[in-house]
């Protein structure tokens, strides 16, 4: 697990900033904005996961928003800048344009929410709704452990498919998924009846291993990073009110008016990056005198 610099305070800090990152990534729909939170999303994927896991997955999102941005021209035929003509149907930029940044978007949401898991843990999410919406926290934390608990299962399924001479080429995918759904029904009655046998429910307000104290510094911390929210919101919407995909593209601001956006995606990827340069000195100046 990546140590980030959201360790060094409350979840209620991480968990602020990944909703508040979110919330604008969805509630924006101009292309300059969507590139940054991609792009920038994409580059802290690779500091949290690595570079092979950040590949495979790009290597089915990128595919996806290419199919966004070409479906999009054949449903809504609008614009003025026409590309090809299809028999009577014309293709035009704009709609074109306006698929993309459908597809960036989509691309863009999962990628921070990728990163949102892999920051604010399961642990780290019971601590922060346990007490209060126990069921909503516990849903939450096993919806976020699903997804890669059934592509880990799925890839031991099928190495194990491969590596049995009776498994047939056509008879695999079916009998991949059918293993899986069997194997995740099982291990839910198995959850459930764990959870019973260890008093789940037994108390309307439930305890947590994690003692995640809410200190000064961490008020300080939230306080920062939601003024910081609420002043890229205002930002976003006003450039967003003066942008316009049809009949063309027109409303773009100057390139420096996008800066403070992009500065807020990347300031915990700069934070981790100047903490590493300053732990280096440290353990560098340690070494030297001894």
């Amino acid at each position: 697990m990546t140590q980030t610099v959201f360790d060094l305070y409350h979840p209620a800090v991480a968990a602020a900033y990944f909703v508040g990152v979110l919330a604008i990534t969805m509630g924006l729909f101009q292309p300059p904005l969507l590139i940054a939170a991609a792009v920038v999303g994409a580059a802290y994927h690779v500091y949290l996961k690595g570079w092979r896991s950040t590949g495979l997955s790009l290597a089915w999102q990128l595919p996806l928003v290419a199919v966004i941005a070409l479906l999009n021209p054949l449903f809504a035929s609008m614009g003025s800048t026409e590309l090809v003509r299809i028999g009577s149907h014309a293709i035009y930029f704009e709609s074109l344009a306006y698929g993309a940044c459908m597809g960036i978007m989509l691309m863009a949401v999962l990628l921070w929410m990728s990163n949102a898991l892999q920051v604010i843990t399961s642990d780290k999410l019971m601590a922060l709704t346990g007490r209060t919406f126990p069921t909503v926290g516990l849903m939450l934390s096993m919806c976020g452990r699903l997804v890669p608990q059934l592509v880990r299962r799925g890839r031991e399924v099928d190495a194990v498919q491969k590596a049995c001479s009776a498994a047939g080429k056509t008879e695999g995918p079916l009998r991949l998924s059918t293993v899986l759904m069997s194997w995740a029904m099982e291990d839910s009655l198995e959850s459930s009846e764990a959870m019973r046998a260890r008093g789940w429910g037994a108390t309307e307000k439930r305890t947590s291993y994690r003692r995640d104290r809410f200190r000064g510094r961490d008020a300080v911390a939230l306080g920062v990073v939601c003024l910081l929210l609420a002043a890229d919101a205002v930002l976003v919407l006003t450039l967003g009110g003066e942008f316009r995909f049809y009949p063309a593209i027109f409303g773009l601001a100057p390139w420096w008016a996008y800066a403070p956006h992009v500065l807020l995606l990347a300031a915990p990827l700069v934070a981790e990056v100047a903490c590493g340069i300053v732990w280096g000195s440290f353990r560098k100046e340690r070494m030297i005198h001894g």
